[in-house]
């Protein structure tokens, strides 16, 4: 018996899937260890073994590859805890960080404060070198300058330092020798050049990325190091896969070197999830819900694919590499409440998080959190967390949302109430985010609900929304570490080639595709892959008077036509149609930056065969439960509902990991693959 395994690190709990060849799915939790998340690693990788019956040498021995989710990277970036890091730059471009583009994030908002950079100005040096636009060298790279910054570098004990020279996308020459002599001079520091984190034009956004790269990158490193070491101590001799930003995976050798790339690590599993849940439903519009214990992560899955950005912005700071778009907010299980000077009630983005955790995990919390106002409304069992191998102090929940009751002049439940409604109202709103807001009518969609506290919460967002369907996976709990298995080996690359496209060269445009197209080729080998490859093309692309480009999927042209710029230039007619509701055919399209995904497809994910329709399952349980009032409900597990067994709200489903309330008019179908089917009831 073979296994692969899926390990998502989240805030609060460690989500582990083992899946063998016949598809049986096997999944487990374990308290996350921020301090060093390898540790909560481990110990979710016993508890997963005690779940399959072998003991843990042997699940490792027996495991193909591991894929792996962390917020490593993340955690770093928000909470400033990476490295000391230094700039060298172009002399007289050490400001580029402070200046940015000259734009506030929020451009109307007169008192909001520029996000502090990662490296303060002294440890910014300018190099005496140039390079000019179009790739001539104006002036060589001066070897004593260069001298003189690693000696101010090593005085001020930088651990990392960042290399990003004016126009180095077009000749990365003054870059690399740059850092071969930062390596020499500093052997133990992680370096990190811009024209391998992110060859494209735009100065600031390739500087912040790649001084994001630097901040985040010995984190990381050290890290999956230790996790490495351990598994490999532990018995596992396979293949360890670290999730990226884009939903693809890398081995652990690329994570490290293109670290910035797994800033949206934990949460791009989920997305993967969500695409590979869409194909086994049926269904290709998917809105995916991720409510953990600290954050919510929302996105669209539109015709079975994830959408892809290229300018994101984590905790202030631009990363200009592919990802997938996901909105995240702080709203969580432990998201907490409080009410302020007004006597208005908020709840979030501030998380109790794995220590102490809210109220009701028995670890010195006392700050009323979403999680017990949960338990104080009946919708959790408290004999019954995590299958029972934990209980939940329901008098620690009532005396933490006493206080909130006593600040508002409430009681108890109506407290509890407000918590949940203001949570479930602020978590709307992000679905909006990610539909309305962008154009998309989200009645259209289905909710994908997962995480470990979406099931009490999201048939009732679905009725702020006018939603009429919610699917909850039977892995609803752990569903970003299954997804993850899912996933395959993906290289992102561009290239820079800035001109109108009537009058650039076919033939040249075709030489860079192919040259992406070897590079990802040969990482692929690097990566000891054997298997099929895909390639997919897309470019940036704008009107010759804007300043914002749109990507513009090239997969649908004919590469071997002569009029290939053509239809280059129709495809992005089309798209800012789509986007914009109009098009200036008569305008001049113009390439800004060609792009490749090179994605090695690994095995696919093997299904349990679906179950037969059987007798309906009896409840478990009754519960008392709170809705508008007191009223006592049916409780169903759901792994014992048989194929097409309906259930009518108001009721409970839970599993072992996840609660899913219904509320009433709500209609639950059991399907074929254990899942529920929720037909959410007027609002």
């Amino acid at each position: 018996m073979s296994y692969r395994i899926g390990i998502d690190v989240g805030g609060t709990f460690t989500d582990l899937v083992a899946v063998d060849e016949a598809g049986r799915v096997t999944h487990a939790k374990s308290a996350s260890t921020p301090e060093d998340q390898s540790v909560g690693v481990m110990e979710g990788l016993a508890v997963l073994a005690e779940a399959l019956g072998v003991a843990l040498p042997v699940m490792l021995e027996r495991t193909e590859r591991i894929v792996h989710g962390t917020t490593v990277a993340t955690n770093a970036l928000l909470e400033r805890k990476g490295a000391r890091v230094g700039l060298l730059t172009t002399e007289g471009h050490i400001d580029i960080l402070e200046m940015r583009e000259g734009l506030k994030d929020d451009r109307y908002n007169l008192r909001m404060a520029p996000p502090e950079p990662l490296v303060p100005r002294d440890r910014r040096l300018g190099v005496q070198e140039r390079i000019r636009p179009d790739g001539r060298v104006e002036a060589a790279l001066s070897n004593a300058s260069l001298a003189r910054a690693i000696q101010e570098l090593k005085r001020q004990k930088v651990e990392s330092v960042a290399v990003c020279y004016l126009h180095s996308y077009r000749d990365p020459t003054h870059e690399r020798m740059t850092g071969e002599a930062v390596r020499a001079a500093m052997p133990e520091a992680y370096v990190s050049l811009s024209s391998d984190v992110l060859p494209q034009i735009k100065e600031y956004e390739r500087t912040c990325t790649t001084v994001v790269n630097a901040y985040v990158g010995p984190a990381l490193r050290l890290y999956l190091g230790r996790l490495e070491r351990r598994l490999r101590e532990a018995g596992f001799h396979g293949p360890l896969l670290i999730i990226q930003s884009h939903g693809g995976v890398a081995t652990v050798e690329d994570a490290i070197r293109l670290a910035a790339g797994a800033v949206l690590s934990g949460p791009a599993g989920g997305v993967a999830g969500s695409r590979h849940a869409a194909r086994l439903i049926g269904h290709g519009d998917l809105i995916p819900f991720d409510m953990g214990g600290t954050s919510t992560d929302i996105s669209l899955v539109v015709g079975g694919e994830a959408a892809i950005a290229s300018d994101r912005r984590v905790a202030g700071q631009r990363v200009g590499l592919q990802s997938l778009d996901i909105v995240s907010i702080g709203a969580g299980g432990g998201s907490m409440a409080r009410v302020d000077a007004g006597g208005v009630l908020h709840v979030g983005p501030e998380s109790a998080g794995a220590a102490p955790g809210p109220a009701c995990y028995g670890r010195g919390g006392v700050v009323a959190t979403v999680t017990d106002a949960n338990l104080v409304l009946g919708y959790l069992d408290a004999q019954n967390f995590l299958g029972g191998r934990a209980r939940l102090d329901t008098a620690a929940a009532e005396e933490a949302v006493d206080r909130i009751a006593d600040a508002l002049g409430v009681d108890r439940m109506a407290a509890a109430e407000g918590i949940h409604r203001v949570i479930n109202t602020r978590m709307a709103e992000g679905i909006r985010l990610v539909s309305v807001r962008r154009g998309v009518d989200p009645r259209r969609f289905a909710l994908l609900s997962f995480g470990g506290a979406a099931g009490l919460h999201i048939t009732d967002i679905a009725r702020q929304l006018d939603l009429r369907r919610v699917i909850v996976p039977r892995l609803a709990a752990v569903l970003s570490a299954w997804g993850m298995l899912a996933t395959d080996l993906r290289y992102e690359l561009a290239r820079t080639h800035i001109g109108d496209a009537s009058a650039l060269a076919a033939d040249d445009i075709r030489r860079i595709f192919e040259e992406m197209e070897a590079e990802g080729r040969r990482r692929l080998a690097q990566a000891r892959f054997e298997g099929t490859v895909r390639v997919r093309r897309s470019a940036d692309m704008r009107y010759g008077e804007q300043i914002f480009e749109i990507p513009v999927d090239l997969d649908g042209i004919d590469w071997s036509r002569p009029d290939l710029l053509r239809q280059m230039a129709d495809a992005f007619h089309a798209r800012h149609e789509e986007l914009y509701t109009y098009a200036l055919r008569d305008q001049e399209a113009v390439l800004v930056n060609a792009r490749i995904a090179v994605i090695g497809e690994l095995p696919a994910l093997p299904t349990e065969p679906p179950r037969t329709a059987q007798a309906p399952s009896p409840p478990r349980s009754r519960r008392r439960i709170h809705l508008n009032g007191w009223r006592e409900v049916p409780v169903f597990g759901f792994e014992d509902l048989s194929a097409g067994q309906i259930v009518e709200g108001p009721a409970i489903v839970e599993s072992s990991t996840t609660t899913v309330l219904l509320r009433p008019g709500d209609r639950a179908q059991a399907t074929p693959l254990g899942w529920l089917d929720v037909a959410v009831g007027e609002r």
